[in-house]
């Protein structure tokens, strides 16, 4: 890969970084960021699972540093941020497969490892591991659902396999 792309890719990923955190707040409730998961899948989509595991590592450690936010921040982003790039690359690029990631990822397994995070390092008793489970996959599904049809129209219009092009990302949808 050139270093236009890389520098492309690292300016993509700063403005999704940006994005994320200023519009996370949106439908916000504790255990529930549905504008978190817009961002992983798009991430995914757009630069793969490891771009999307930094971006939303980052945009958690801005939300737990300046919004005072839990570490629900991590862990209920980065598990389906990249299961989301890693589902999306196995199934050839299909759109519904980074949403599933990113359901399973976060809704289940990021719900799951919360219960530990948050009873052990804030004290949070009388919870169960399944406290976080629906609240997860409840903003999954919103995030996942605007992320969907996001994709998909850019899918339509071309555009999502130009931007990927042009970031040097695999392009999955040949048609000209």
């Amino acid at each position: 890969m050139d270093k236009d792309k890389k520098v492309l890719r690292l300016v993509v990923m700063a403005m999704l970084i940006g994005l994320g955190v200023v519009i996370s707040p949106i439908l916000r409730i504790e255990g529930m960021c549905p504008m978190a998961h817009l961002i992983n899948i798009t991430c995914a989509v757009l630069l793969g699972p490891w771009y999307a595991l930094l971006c939303a590592t980052l945009i958690g450690i801005i939300r737990m540093t300046i919004m005072g936010i839990p570490p629900l921040a991590l862990t209920g982003a980065v598990f389906g941020a990249v299961l989301s790039g890693i589902l999306y690359r196995i199934s050839d690029g299909r759109i519904w497969a980074a949403v599933i990631g990113e359901i399973i990822g976060t809704g289940i397994i990021g719900a799951i490892v919360s219960y530990p995070v948050m009873t052990l390092l804030y004290g949070r008793t009388g919870l169960t591991w399944m406290f976080y489970v629906p609240m997860f996959i409840s903003g999954t599904l919103i995030g996942g659902t605007i992320a969907f049809f996001l994709l998909l129209t850019l899918s339509r219009s071309g555009t999502l396999r130009e931007f990927q092009r042009k970031l040097g990302a695999n392009v999955y949808d040949k048609r000209k």
